[in-house]
């Protein structure tokens, strides 16, 4: 409903209060007329300070607290806290209200979340030599976590608008968001239950990083829509019968596709057409039930399908007793439907759903309408999680981009569930070693960890973990922390507990060196003072005086009478060290490189620029630059696999690039993956379309049969365009039947 700019101020104001007038009804019972009022003041205060001004897309302002507002309520059924907050989001940020000026009229809690949200910037430019703005932005975000859950739910429902309006900002901008997107926000909301929010923004944000895929996949999405219903209809009418006669109060049983960047990562992860991914939709089915019955109504849908249809036995998924720490509870199973075609069944209670579409907010609305003293798997899975955040944070030596880094990878990835010898549960990403559980249980073991047994056998710390493993932590009396153990585990709590253990030791080592060398000047009957000490540790080069003092205690520094003599009197005497290896701390020089005709560089064009043989660009991919540090501009693919995290966590470096013809053709470097049913004479078809059709150059050429009859390679060619390559491709998949090509870099 957006406002033209050249509207009347009427009718501005007109829609403006229809918007407003929609967010009150869909607060709806929520509202007394006390907090009316406060939604009234929070609205007029909003609509008053973003007065004249508008969003690229020519809309006014406030349209978009609005709308981040109309998300909290309708989408997560957040209250009025929240709506007020959504409403002043970016007031004190953008215009001349002050947090006082909140306060005054709001008070400290609703002031608390605003300066939250104040806190977490939307600019992209340099914060430090290294570090761009969005890893101090996300480090801020992830600190509010610790605090008041609110404001990283708001800021979520800001991102989502933010995308949803996507198309108004400038091409570079787009990549921009869309990957910082994919980096953060959506696992972010993954991890918060946020599931309706965290597929809606990874759909969008595919739709501006990789268009041509999001379209291949939406269309024949839409193709294949009504073949996909008359099956939904065949497997479901049947088991609507059976699930009616077993008196099960069944709210829903649906068929519904799977977002389209799932089935994206998918095809990508296995290297499939859309044709042969499976599971490109799933069932459905919703009971209501009691909270104490919950359980046992799943496993009774459960029974009466798995009756029905055959069950893969590998494919089942209990998340009923041990949710994912997001929260998400259910059963999964997968059967063999009709025509003997696997599918995907879900089974939640309605509460289960409600959480798994809205997250946190669902839940605490449950718990705020239940028996408080009545405890859930999914309080356990959120506090847990939560603590290993508050864990995480608390690590003040992780810079920005570590921190960030090690949380993302937190939020990434399946659960398995392992046991104590005693049948105490602990939920750990996919991954995990033996002695990322021993830090799970208590920090002291981790630290005294030197094995453990794994379904009573031995296994070293480095064992990776399996769903249902029993594990046995074997300990020392002392601790044996290293560094090599950060390699070792994967959890971003073992590794927070692992530095803490170093640095605590490191600070141990420094007071023992400080003991030496007091001992060492008392010995001599030199005054051990700051002054004194000062000299030392100027004469030696060291920043700060632990790190001296560490060294001593290491034994790379030895000192005698005459060495401390000649340095606290200033007399030359001979010099006793062990020296430690020299930093180099001068900017490398660039090296020279020969530049590519075919590239124009939006800005920094002097810098010398090169193709980045992780994608190997050719002319016709969408590109950008990436300026590093001593080798110049690097040109990327914008689908390149390191463009989401480059320009996520380097966004000040990224600069516009793109192709010009400059009337001669120049050869480039790139690969194709082939496989197929293996044939004879095939590999010399598709030699002969490359060479002597095409007339493309083979750099190299590995292509094997396999066992099973198939045969698989990658040929490394040099290559004009990426018409040219699209064009090669189809060539050689009109070859045969069943030959899959596609670009491999």
């Amino acid at each position: 409903m957006g406002l033209l700019q050249g509207a009347t101020y009427e009718a501005y104001r007109s829609e403006l209060l229809k918007r407003y007038k929609h967010l009150l009804r869909s607060l709806g019972n929520k509202l007394s007329p006390e907090k009316t009022k406060l939604v009234r003041d929070a609205f007029d205060m909003s609509a008053r300070a973003h007065e004249g001004t508008v969003r690229k897309s020519g809309e006014p302002y406030i349209f978009h607290p609005l709308a981040v507002a109309e998300i909290a309520v309708s989408e997560l059924g957040l209250g009025v806290t929240s709506v007020v907050c959504a409403l002043l989001h970016d007031v004190v940020e953008d215009t001349d209200i002050t947090l006082e000026d909140i306060e005054h009229r709001f008070g400290p809690k609703i002031t608390s979340i605003i300066d939250g949200l104040t806190k977490i910037s939307t600019v992209f430019e340099i914060v430090e030599k290294d570090q761009s703005i969005q890893a101090e932005n996300f480090k801020k975000i992830l600190l509010t976590l610790g605090e008041d859950l609110r404001v990283i739910l708001i800021k979520l429902c800001d991102r989502l608008h933010n995308m949803r309006t996507l198309g108004a900002v400038s091409e570079n901008t787009k990549l921009k968001i869309a990957s910082e997107t994919l980096f953060i926000y959506a696992p972010l909301a993954y991890r918060l239950g946020l599931n309706a929010i965290k597929t809606e923004m990874e759909d969008i944000a595919l739709k501006f990083t990789n268009l041509a895929m999001y379209h291949e996949i939406s269309e024949k999405l839409a193709e294949t829509k009504n073949t996909r219903q008359r099956y939904i209809k065949e497997f479901i009418d049947p088991l609507k019968i059976e699930l009616d006669k077993s008196g099960l109060h069944i709210v829903e049983i649906k068929g519904r596709p799977k977002s389209i960047y799932s089935i994206y990562q998918k095809m990508n992860k296995q290297q499939i057409p859309f044709e042969e991914v499976y599971d490109a939709f799933a069932i459905r089915v919703v009971v209501e039930s009691p909270l104490y019955l919950e359980k046992t109504d799943c496993w009774k849908v459960y029974s009466i399908i798995s009756d029905m249809y055959r069950s893969h036995t590998n494919r089942l998924r209990d998340w009923l007793s041990h949710p994912k720490s997001n929260g998400y509870s259910a059963l999964h199973t997968t059967v063999l439907g009709p025509k003997r075609r696997w599918i995907e069944v879900q089974i939640r209670s309605k509460r289960m759903e409600d959480i798994a579409e809205r997250g946190l907010a669902a839940h605490w609305r449950y718990k705020a309408g239940a028996n408080q003293s009545i405890s859930t798997p999914q309080d356990t899975a959120f506090e847990n999680w939560l603590d290993s955040v508050k864990e995480t944070l608390s690590n003040s030596d992780l810079s920005a981009m570590d921190l960030v880094s090690e949380f993302r990878s937190s939020l990434l990835g399946e659960e398995i569930h392992v046991f104590t010898p005693k049948g105490d549960v602990k939920g750990l990403p996919i991954g995990s070693t033996a002695l990322d559980f021993a830090f799970s249980i208590h920090t002291e073991i981790g630290n005294r960890t030197i094995g453990a047994k794994v379904n009573n056998k031995l296994v070293s710390i480095k064992s990776v973990l399996k769903n249902g493993d029993i594990v046995e932590i074997l300990t020392t009396i002392k601790d044996r922390v290293t560094r090599d153990w950060l390699e070792v585990v994967t959890t971003a709590s073992a590794k927070s507990k692992i530095r803490e253990a170093l640095k605590a030791e490191r600070t141990q080592k420094a007071n023992q060196g400080k003991l030496l060398v007091e001992r060492l000047f008392r010995k001599h009957q030199l005054n051990f003072n700051d002054s004194n000490i000062k000299k030392l540790i100027s004469h030696f080069k060291y920043p700060l005086s632990a790190e001296f003092f560490h060294t001593v205690a290491e034994g790379q520094i030895r000192l005698n009478r005459e060495l401390l003599f000649s340095i606290i009197t200033k007399k030359i005497l001979p010099l006793e060290t062990i020296e430690s290896p020299k930093i180099d701390t001068g900017n490398p020089r660039l090296k020279a490189k020969k530049n590519i005709a075919h590239i124009i560089i939006g800005e920094d064009h002097e810098l010398p620029y090169a193709l980045s043989k992780c994608c190997n660009p050719l002319p016709g991919d969408p590109i950008f630059g990436f300026v590093t540090v001593g080798e110049g501009i690097k040109i990327h693919r914008t689908t390149c696999p390191g463009a989401t995290r480059l320009m996520s966590q380097y966004g000040y470096r990224i600069v516009s690039a793109g192709w010009q013809n400059d009337g001669y053709q120049k050869s480039f470097e790139t690969s194709i993956a082939v496989k197929g049913i293996d044939d004879i004479g095939i590999v010399s078809r598709i030699t002969d379309i490359i060479s002597r059709d095409m007339e493309v150059n083979m750099k190299s050429i590995n292509i094997l049969s396999n066992e099973d009859g198939t045969f698989g390679g990658r040929i490394e060619l040099m290559i004009y365009d990426l018409l040219h390559l699209e064009q090669l491709i189809e060539k050689i998949k009109a070859t045969h039947r069943y030959i899959q090509v596609k670009r491999e870099d």
